[in-house]
């Protein structure tokens, strides 16, 4: 079955219990659509993977039995979103950050400020409260799927190409996604997969 159509279908049934932390920042103020939810998904899956599907916004996490958390998500926004399959090569707590040079240079006024030192982790730090390290053949791809605490960019592509979830999720997703996941992103509605396309120029 094609990976693309795999997860489309699933059906919500019911909120999952959600953490205390951070709640000033995150699920309160999003919309109930957005809060996530154990679903069914298509049979033959593996549990333990992270598939994304960029129209939907939405993080599947899978589960045994045809099942997965439903996570809402913001993704890369325009052409800075890039399909593939990748593993988390690493993952850190209140990670720091440091923008890319193409960043920098797409958005000078806005990045050049940290271009030498970067920003401490810390609940303004664009990573947020955990980050999740996508790498290609144990290279790091500069891909992150990693807390906000903006829920108001959560159901839209505004990122530099990372999936973002609000801290609060993010630190539940954090807890149950080992180093070696294997995490797929579907390609955008028109968008072809790309498999020599795996970011290199991205956080955030």
């Amino acid at each position: 079955m094609d990976r693309r159509h795999i997860l489309k279908g699933a059906i919500g049934l019911g909120t999952l219990a959600l953490p205390g932390l951070l709640r000033a920042h995150g699920a309160e103020a999003l919309p109930e659509r957005f809060l996530p939810r154990e679903v069914d998904v298509a049979a033959g899956l593996t549990p333990g993977e992270i598939h994304v599907m960029p129209d939907e916004f939405a993080l599947y996490w899978t589960l045994p039995g045809s099942r997965a958390i439903r996570y809402s998500v913001g993704i890369g926004r325009n052409d800075l979103y890039h399909a593939g399959s990748y593993v988390v090569g690493a993952k850190k707590e209140w990670p720091s950050w440091k923008p890319t040079p193409a960043m920098i240079k797409r958005e000078p006024e806005k990045y050049e400020k940290y271009a030498e030192e970067g920003m401490p982790g810390g609940i303004d730090n664009p990573l947020g409260a955990r980050a999740l390290y996508l790498f290609v053949n144990g290279r790091d791809t500069y891909l992150r799927i990693h807390g906000t605490n903006a829920p108001s960019t959560i159901g839209r592509a505004v990122s530099n190409g990372c999936a973002r979830l609000i801290n609060e999720h993010m630190i539940e997703l954090y807890e149950k996604v080992p180093v070696g996941t294997k995490v797929f992103l579907y390609p955008k509605a028109g968008n072809p997969y790309r498999p020599d396309a795996h970011g290199m120029d991205h956080h955030g």
